[in-house]
């Protein structure tokens, strides 16, 4: 089993609902739910602006983190008609490493499978996902070109506009109660 981490954004519709049925569907297996965060579009789509949140969870392998996902997206009835437009629910698997205690300190699950390609191979460029991920994991770590790099620091080497694009919102999804 896994702990993945996933990057969930909604621009359309009820937005904040749209993430939060990730959480609730996921249940026990989250461990972790960053802020919200209100981000641009990425791509040249002219859309609205997304909502955006990381969400640490365990419990899967990386294909059914993947088949979660898509599952989570279709119930959100999420339509693909153009790449990068807008969406109901976009769940996207950033990372896996195996579950603590075996995996403290493992390296990530690397894949190039067709289906699934770990890590996710655009997130350190992406602000919407790492600025989230560091607010929720001060420590955590992305493979990028095969070495482990601090995202805080991949932060820092982004354009400061696509930075600042992503800015924090009041609303907040709640987690399961234990």
């Amino acid at each position: 089993m896994t702990r993945a981490v996933l990057s969930i954004g909604s621009n359309l519709g009820d937005r904040l609902t749209h993430l939060q049925s990730v959480v609730d569907a996921l249940g026990s297996d989250v461990v972790g739910i960053s802020p919200v965060y209100r981000t641009a579009p990425w791509g040249p789509v002219p859309q609205s602006d997304f909502l955006n949140a990381i969400v640490i969870a365990t419990g899967r392998e990386p294909q059914e983190w993947l088949e979660q996902a898509q599952r989570l997206e279709r119930s959100a009835q999420r339509v693909r008609r153009e790449r990068w437009g807008p969406r109901t629910l976009d769940v996207d698997v950033i990372s896996c490493r195996p579950e603590a205690p075996a995996g403290a300190g493992a390296p990530e699950i690397l894949s190039d499978d067709v289906d699934l390609t770990l890590p996710h191979p655009r997130a350190h460029q992406r602000a919407f996902v790492l600025v989230p991920w560091l607010a929720l994991d001060p420590e955590a770590v992305l493979t990028v070109e095969g070495r482990a790099r601090r995202v805080a620091d991949l932060i820092e080497e982004l354009d400061p506009a696509e930075r600042d694009g992503v800015r924090r919102v009041d609303d907040t999804l709640t987690g399961p109660v234990t």
